[in-house]
This record gives structure tokens, C-alpha cells and sequence, in this order.
């Protein structure tokens, strides 16, 4: 048996273990940070430095019992005169194994509360062990000694667990935010070498592929396929022209909300021939209907010179099947580089927050579904989506909800 609980100090754990993401993010290399999925990479470091905490199963305790030798010599109850060398009688050893979950390493660090008696077990594969050598008068009295420890080991997992959950809940902002600093860096060199005017040596000995370190996890996450072609920055709108695009298509619906009649009885052509007037007005007859992309003719497209700006369906809402074949139609409509796409959903004679429950059902459900991604609406939703042909390619989704006059 030893100590459980002390060896380290969690915190000083948790931040070492944050300093080794760091170090390992900060040596990949160009092509598998420019070249694969940011949302898939993310996940990947999350998954493989989330620390799973620490449960116990206490329906799953078993016991185990068998002959064991005590000492005695001090003990006053047995009359030893004797008391230069031990003297043993036959007693009882009373083991209790409790089964558990998480990382087993937790139970060697100390959380940011604990106490300072000791709780003594031992860690064996997926259990820990409680012994109790006794002597044959003495066995009574296991239950409360085992119920004391039980009591004990609850509090120190409850401790250790706030440590993890806080460790855990920002994880994800920090890889992000590590990923994002090491390709602005290998983005600054490349243009700073680039502007050199010279062309680039080959280095010699560098792997064309990424070896995987292992992972010490039950299910260690993979790393996410990567392209190999030579990196190209894709011509894409800046969030703030989205967000531009999407309010001149939510201030038409307030129009419609204020003149009711004169949209009563529109159809989704004639609802989607207003926005396209409003988006004109602000892109110089940029937006177009019905306009041939990639597989199809989207509903509203809009496109500079030879990129699109903008893509956008617009459905009347028939159910989450619906849905999901709007979500499918879209993604038919948007080549490898158009990555700002609108999903336009009118509502008539149904309620909204029945149809607002339903969206996040279909998008989290459908096979290119990556990420949510925060959006303050209260009728809209936003998604981070991979390209239908290529995963490592994404695409930002938005579900936009109008109440449209019936």
C-alpha cells in the first residue's frame, strides 16, 4: 500500500501539460498545419490532451478475504513480555477492490484541496486497492474502517475532478488559439521568403508524411488526413461582408413583417427576387438567381469577377427532412474554394420554436458536419461544415429563420 494523492501537485501536472501542447503545435510542420482541416486539427490536440477524470463504480466493489500474519508484540491484549523480536499471530486480510475509470495517473497528484492524513490504496490495472490486515477479534471492525477511506477517496476525486473540469473547459480556446499563432508564423515566413524573389531550395530528408506520436489513451485520436499539393491561400470574404450580406437579407424580412399583405401569398421565386433587389442595390448587380454553380443553379449567388462572394438556398420549411436535403443541395452547389454559404428557411403556418428546435437536430446529424460556431441570433444558427468532396476543406453555414406571412 502507499500514499495516494501526494506524490505531485495536480495544478503544477495540468500546466506541464499544457507547455508540452504548446511545444508539439509549435513543431509541426508547414504542410500539416496550412494544408489540413484547422476544425479537424483542433480536434485531434482537444481530444489528445483532455484529461479524462477520475470515477468510481461503487455498485462494481468486490471483496476478497484469506489468512495473513499480524504482529502483535505491542499490543497489550495479547501479553507479549517479549518485545525484542515481532511476534505474529494468524489473522485475516480483508481486500476491497473498487473498480474505476479515467486517467490512473490522478491518483498520484494532489489536488488544490486536500487533506493532510494520509489515504493509503493501491492503483492495479482499472481498480483501486483497499487492504485490511486483522486479527481475529479485530475483523468487526473492517466495514467502518473501509466506509472511512470510501468517504475520503470521494472527496479527494471530487477535488481532483474541479481541477480537471477547469483544465478542461479551456482547452480548446488554447489549442485554437496555438494553431491559429503558428500558422500566422509559417504564413509571415513564407510571404516575407517569398518576396525574397528567390525560389525555394527542397530541404533534403524531410518526410513527405506526419508519423503520429503515440497517444496514451484508450482510443488514441488520429491525426486528420493532409494535402499534399502545395499550399495556395483560398480567395474567400472577410467575416465582417458576410455578416453585410446576411443583415441586408434580414432587414428585407423586416419589411415583409411590417407589410404582411403584400407577401401573403409569395411564392419562394417571387421571396427570393426581393432579396436579390436589396443585394444589388449594395453590390452593383452582382447578385444574380438561379445562377449555374459547380453541380446546379443556387438561388442567390454572388460573385466578383471570377470567385463567389456568396451562396445561398432558399427553401420554405417541410420538415427536418427537408432540411436535410436543403443542406445537401447546397453543398452540391458549392465548389472547392467557395467557402460562404446561407441556408434561407421561410416559415408559414408553423410554430417557429418547433422549427428552431429542429435545425441544430439536422445540421449536428449530417455527415459533413464539423463544428458549431457562436452566432448571436435568436432565428439563426451557424455551422462550420467540410466540403462534400474534400474533408479537409470547410465552409461556414448559416441557417437563417423567417416568419413569413401567411
Amino acid at each position: 500500500m502507499r500514499q495516494l494523492f501526494s506524490d505531485e501537485d495536480l495544478r503544477t501536472v495540468l500546466s506541464l501539460k499544457e507547455k508540452t501542447l504548446s511545444n508539439e503545435i509549435n513543431s509541426l510542420d508547414e504542410t500539416r498545419i496550412l494544408n489540413t482541416s484547422p476544425e479537424d486539427l483542433c480536434t485531434y490536440f482537444v481530444t489528445k490532451y483532455k484529461v479524462e477524470p477520475l470515477q468510481i463504480d461503487e455498485q462494481g466493489i468486490q471483496v476478497d478475504y484469506g489468512d495473513t500474519q499480524v504482529e502483535v508484540t505491542h499490543r497489550f491484549d495479547y501479553a507479549i513480555f517479549d518485545t525484542s523480536r515481532p511476534t505474529y499471530v494468524t489473522g485475516t486480510r480483508i481486500s476491497f477492490y473498487i473498480p474505476f475509470t479515467g486517467d490512473p495517473q490522478l491518483f498520484d497528484c494532489r489536488p488544490s484541496r486536500f487533506y493532510m492524513n494520509s489515504l493509503r490504496g493501491r492503483v492495479q490495472d482499472n481498480e483501486i486497492l483497499f487492504v485490511y490486515d486483522r486479527t481475529t477479534q479485530d475483523v468487526t471492525n473492517v466495514n467502518s474502517d473501509f466506509e472511512r477511506d470510501q468517504s475520503l477517496l470521494r472527496e479527494y476525486i471530487d477535488w481532483s475532478g474541479s481541477d480537471i473540469e477547469q483544465y478542461n473547459s479551456s482547452i480548446r480556446e488554447k489549442v485554437d488559439s496555438y494553431l491559429s499563432s503558428r500558422r500566422q508564423k509559417l504564413l509571415r515566413d513564407r510571404g516575407t521568403v517569398e518576396g525574397l524573389g528567390y525560389p525555394l531550395k527542397r530541404r533534403a530528408g524531410v518526410p513527405r508524411t506526419y508519423v503520429t506520436p503515440e497517444v496514451r489513451r484508450r482510443i488514441p485520436p488520429q491525426f486528420p488526413s493532409v494535402t499534399r499539393e502545395p499550399y495556395k491561400p483560398d480567395p474567400a470574404i472577410e467575416l465582417d461582408e458576410y455578416e453585410h450580406i446576411l443583415s441586408v437579407i434580414s432587414n428585407m424580412v423586416l419589411v415583409m413583417e411590417r407589410s404582411p399583405k403584400a407577401f401573403r401569398n409569395m411564392s419562394e421565386e417571387d421571396l427570393r427576387q426581393h432579396f436579390l433587389v436589396q443585394l444589388n442595390g449594395q453590390y452593383e448587380g452582382q447578385a444574380t438567381g438561379e445562377t449555374f454553380n459547380y453541380e446546379g443553379k443556387t438561388d442567390i449567388l454572388i460573385r466578383s469577377t471570377d470567385r463567389n462572394l456568396f451562396i445561398a438556398e432558399c427553401k420554405f420549411w417541410s420538415g427536418p427532412t427537408g432540411l436535410a436535403d436543403a443542406i445537401n443541395q447546397l453543398l452540391g452547389y458549392t465548389s472547392w474554394r467557395d467557402t460562404k454559404t446561407a441556408l434561407l428557411i421561410f416559415n408559414r403556418n408553423r410554430q417557429t420554436s418547433t422549427v428552431l428546435k429542429s435545425i441544430p437536430e439536422v445540421a449536428t446529424k449530417h455527415p459533413n458536419y464539423k463544428a458549431d460556431v457562436d452566432y448571436d441570433s435568436e432565428t439563426g444558427f451557424r455551422y462550420v461544415f467540410s466540403h462534400r468532396d474534400d474533408s479537409n476543406k470547410e465552409l461556414t453555414l448559416t441557417v437563417l429563420v423567417f416568419d413569413i406571412p401567411a
